[in-house]
């Protein structure tokens, strides 16, 4: 009779089944490889044994780096993290020694959770909220905060290909209104950079354009109309007169492409400079803070880091990768960063460049480097592809990539830069 009532509430009232554990493990892992973002890992490990077990083995994963913590300043912890454009506006020489150690702070208790779930052996896992002050995300106390650099976060990642580490912000400060992005691939060194500047940029110019015609045609159709009717040829009006020009005008220097006198003695030419040698001076840093991570996870095959302001990208693929790992980098004396080669480097400039979506590049600058010994020793049709211009013109999303292929059409100029 005992038995029959056992049978009985067992089919009312069955056992609970997890349906995750009906999912294979292969599932699971292009689910996780999908989410990326190493945050939401940490989270994930919380839920059961098998996630932790799973998410180690992760190959695709994305680190966002929400504040930058100087070596020199213990206090500044809570002044990066209060004041997101402190950083922005520092130089990139400050910014470069402060990226030295990259702290991830909104990690918080999910990487804690989650370093302790793949290393049980340490603290038990019951123990880690206490790590924290507050009841919520919203408000813990930032001074109790044990912040991690995203060489220990990696470190507990086993089979990762794919890394993008994203910085907060740029480490060059630009004034408001003015374009400045650059990319660099790297191995050992540098191997090519390429930036586009400008002085101004203008979006939706055809636009603003066609109102500003719309708003003055009552202002020419009469005047146009009595011209008709007094019988004269309306050629020789004054609108029509200064329209030609301009349209000449524009021509002419379209077809020229030469930089203009002025871009030598009002400081355009200086300013070129100090981007090109600024965006150069980041890059190497990026690169060199690197070098542990690549060193320690030997399964990579793409790397990028990135800032969240889209302003400068470091890439390195498999070869690259391999090669720093066979050939050490050289760094620079003066600071924590990859030695820059001797340069060989073209210039395209435009003081007006209009692309197809109506935006507009006032003062449009864009700089190809490559290092003078790789040009060199490259063979002549290496030599022929990097002539041409196309690795220039990918270098960059839209509607910049579009502005690079456009800039490079016009007349080159060459020039030289030394190891720094």
């Amino acid at each position: 009779m005992g038995s029959i009532r056992a049978d009985l509430s067992t089919k009312i009232f069955p056992e609970p089944v997890d349906h995750f554990d009906r999912l294979p493990d292969s599932l699971l892992l292009l689910v996780f490889n999908k989410i990326g973002d190493v945050k939401a890992l940490g989270r994930c490990c919380l839920v059961s044994r098998r996630f932790h077990t799973l998410v180690p083995q992760v190959e695709n994963v994305v680190v966002r780096v929400d504040c930058v913590i100087s070596d020199d300043d213990p206090s500044s912890s809570s002044s990066s993290g209060n004041s997101p454009t402190s950083s922005s506006s520092s130089s990139a020489a400050d910014k470069s020694r402060s990226f030295l150690r990259l702290f991830l702070s909104s990690l918080l208790k999910p990487i804690q959770s989650f370093t302790q779930f793949i290393n049980p052996n340490k603290r038990p896992m019951s123990s880690i909220s206490h790590d924290y002050a507050g009841n919520g995300d919203d408000d813990f106390d930032h001074s109790s905060v044990t912040h991690h650099s995203p060489t220990q976060v990696l470190k507990n990642f086993n089979e990762i290909s794919f890394l993008r580490i994203e910085l907060p912000s740029g480490e060059l400060g630009i004034d408001d209104g003015v374009l400045l992005k650059w990319r660099a691939d790297f191995g050992s060194t540098l191997d090519n950079c390429v930036i586009l500047g400008a002085s101004s940029i203008i979006k939706n110019y055809k636009s603003s354009t066609c109102d500003d015609q719309i708003s003055n045609c009552n202002n020419i159709v009469e005047p146009v109309r009595a011209h008709e009717n007094n019988g004269n040829d309306n050629s020789n009006h004054p609108a029509n007169t200064d329209h030609s020009n301009s349209n000449n005008s524009n021509s002419n220097e379209s077809d020229n492409g030469s930089i203009p006198e002025s871009f030598y003695t009002n400081g355009g030419l200086k300013l070129r400079v100090v981007w090109t040698i600024s965006s150069l001076i980041a890059a190497s840093a990026r690169h060199y803070l690197l070098q542990p991570i690549i060193a320690e996870h030997k399964t990579l095959d793409s790397l990028v880091l990135t800032d969240a302001d889209g302003q400068g990208v470091l890439c390195m693929n498999k070869e690259q990768l391999e090669e720093l790992r066979v050939k050490p980098l050289s760094a620079s004396s003066a600071s924590k960063r990859t030695l820059v080669p001797a340069l060989n480097m073209r210039l395209w400039y435009a003081p007006h460049l209009e692309l197809p979506d109506g935006t507009v590049l006032k003062g449009a600058t864009l700089v190809a480097i490559r290092p003078s010994e790789q040009q060199q020793l490259a063979p002549k049709k290496d030599v022929a592809a990097a002539a041409d211009g196309s690795w220039v013109g990918a270098a960059f999303e839209e509607p910049y990539g579009t502005a690079a292929r456009m800039l490079v059409k016009r007349r080159t100029y060459c020039l030289e830069m030394n190891s720094f």
